[in-house]
């Protein structure tokens, strides 16, 4: 809860990203609600994201980070869905 009212947060079509900068200290979550589907479908989500943060985690700045999945993310190949994750990496100046 702290990171959702403290952190900047991001949007994009397929991702929201809600971002507390904390020096020292590097923690994720990745979450999907029950708007998306099942759980096979949520769970489904949770892995795009949790791949797609590993090919960026090294350059990242330290921090809480909260990715939540949106409904979009199911409709999006994953040339658009790396876009996206940098579109709102960017945004919250977390990338160089």
């Amino acid at each position: 809860m702290y990171v959702y009212n403290k952190g900047k947060n991001q949007h994009s079509h397929s991702v929201v990203l809600f971002f507390l900068p904390q020096a020292g200290i590097r923690k994720v979550g990745f979450t999907a609600t029950k708007k998306l589907g099942n759980a096979v479908k949520r769970n489904r989500a949770k892995r795009r994201m949790r791949a797609m943060f590993l090919e960026f985690s090294d350059s990242l700045k330290d921090g809480s980070y909260v990715f939540v999945a949106k409904a979009g993310l199911f409709d999006t190949s994953h040339e658009q869905f790396k876009k996206n994750f940098i579109k709102v990496l960017k945004n919250a100046k977390t990338l160089p």
